[in-house]
């Protein structure tokens, strides 16, 4: 079985473990580390040993999520894990009191850069990304965003919902990837408006995005490697940070309203909309997303759920809703009812850091 961070814990108990070696192999507490065992602990301290030793084990915890670091690292240790190992600025925050949220938000971004590491294979896959849209003045900035994407190879796939080409032509010619649309009347269904340009696909995954959010340039690379680890029929990310455009203000939700944990790197029944991925095999098995005008997401998942596919959600870091006060959001919410989960609240833009934003 692969190893993943499923069942990465936000916020843990316990302080940093020390990683030694031994004549066992790497030890922790005088055992061979479990990464389930590990998950109340902050993370791993290393300890090198004097002469080069295998590096697998640091690899399937980094692989599982579990935070890595150390002051130094030997000459014999790779670059990249060696860079990775020694950037120790998630430490700097303090981890209890009100800076508790932000401490756990520094871990956890070392500890995707850390997965990203292990998990990296070589290939290239390719992503068909279908984007519905009446809103021309926001394509051009979706496109750029989908053109910055790592690690993988892209086309897009516009649905132009009551919008004529004409509208988003200069922003289709100056984006770098190949793009193809339809174009469909303002009285179309939104579902079938992203079914009708779900069908010109042509690559090994399918990738359904939001002309107003905001991605990481890892978000598809980073969806593609949950569902590698996971073996889900369908992954999405966490829908973690919103930006409440009227407020300019951005929070970040970790709980439901009721107060029960959100978490990520789990297996649910619930993906943030506008970041569902699959195979196009599968989404041609499940017939595609129903042909109605709201709701689209829930009811795709909760057919698909039903049908026998298996969801997983990972990390939202690379993510960003935004909401504002139109009734052009498929998802109906008052902007107070944001403010009232929210587990941090910042002034202005304030995304997590993996989503590079300038």
């Amino acid at each position: 079985m692969s190893v993943t961070p499923c069942g990465f814990t936000r916020t843990p108990e316990k302080g940093l473990a020390r990683l030694h070696w031994s004549e066992a192999g790497w030890q922790v507490d005088g055992q061979s580390p479990d990464p389930a065992a590990l998950r109340p602990l902050r993370g791993l301290e290393i300890e090198w040993p004097g002469d080069a030793v295998p590096l697998d084990g640091l690899t399937r915890l980094a692989a599982a999520g579990v935070p890595l670091t150390s002051p130094t690292a030997p000459a014999w240790v790779p670059a990249d894990l060696a860079d990775l190992l020694t950037d120790r600025a998630w430490l700097g925050h303090v981890a209890d009191g009100t800076a508790r949220s932000l401490a756990d938000l520094r871990r956890e971004e070392h500890s995707v850069r850390l997965r990203r590491l292990a998990h990296r294979s070589g290939h290239i896959p390719s992503i068909s990304v279908v984007m519905s849209t009446r809103r021309p003045a926001m394509v051009g900035a979706a496109l750029a965003q989908m053109a910055r994407q790592r690690d993988v190879e892209v086309e897009v796939l516009l649905g132009l919902h009551g919008v004529p080409f004409e509208r988003v032509r200069q922003a289709v010619e100056d984006c770098p990837l190949p793009v193809a649309w339809i174009e469909a009347s303002a009285e179309v269904p939104f579902g079938r408006v992203l079914n009708q340009a779900a069908a010109l696909a042509s690559g090994d995954y399918l990738a359904k995005w939001d002309d107003d959010d905001w991605y990481g340039p890892r978000h598809l690379a980073d969806l593609v490697m949950a569902a590698g680890y996971s073996g889900a029929d369908i992954v999405g990310t966490a829908g973690e940070f919103f930006y409440l455009e009227p407020l300019h203000a951005t929070i970040r939700r970790t709980r439901f309203a009721s107060g029960a944990a959100y978490p990520s790197e789990v297996w649910s029944d619930h993906v943030a909309g506008g970041t569902i991925l699959l195979s196009r095999a599968r989404f041609g098995d499940t017939g595609g997303f129903p042909a109605q005008p709201r709701a689209v997401d829930r009811d795709f998942l909760k057919a698909a759920s039903e049908a026998g596919a298996r969801v997983y959600r990972t990390h939202g870091l690379g993510y960003v809703l935004r909401r504002t006060l139109s009734d052009e959001h498929t998802w109906q919410l008052p902007l107070a009812h944001f403010l009232k989960v929210a587990t941090n609240q910042w002034r202005g833009f304030r995304p997590s850091r993996l989503l590079e934003a300038a």
